[in-house]
């Protein structure tokens, strides 16, 4: 198995333009992409309406309700919370309301909140 911590290293040191060419020879070699995993991970949480009361109590989605007129440290920190590239990312802050992260623990959750609202978002958790 390779050295996680080594990777992580090695992917820090990537400018944008590596990164973004990573991640189109990924989404080659795979035949996915990062808009395909948001958009599939999107239907899983959504059951969560047919889960017992108890168990909804513990998972929270936070849902980005706007920008706040601050939409460019919006983005950077929708980025920096789902690992989504710029252009993900952007369409994501646009299309208000939509779900950042689900089914995350409470404090998790009210860290995401926190980190987008300072950002200048609207953000709400359900």
């Amino acid at each position: 198995m390779a050295d996680l911590n080594a990777l992580v290293d090695q992917l820090s040191e990537l400018t944008v333009l590596e990164a973004a060419e990573l991640s189109k020879l990924l989404e080659e070699k795979w035949g996915v992409s990062a808009a395909a995993a948001v958009a599939v991970a999107a239907p899983a949480g959504g059951g969560a309406g047919a889960a017992p009361a108890e168990e909804a109590k513990d998972e929270f989605d936070v849902i980005l309700t706007g920008d706040g007129g601050k939409k460019i440290n919006v983005i950077k920190e929708v980025r920096a919370i789902t690992g989504l590239g710029l252009t993900e990312a952007k369409t994501l802050v646009e299309s208000a309301p939509k779900a950042v992260k689900e089914g995350v623990n409470k404090d998790e959750a009210e860290k995401l909140k926190k980190q987008l609202e300072e950002a200048g978002a609207t953000v709400e958790l359900k």
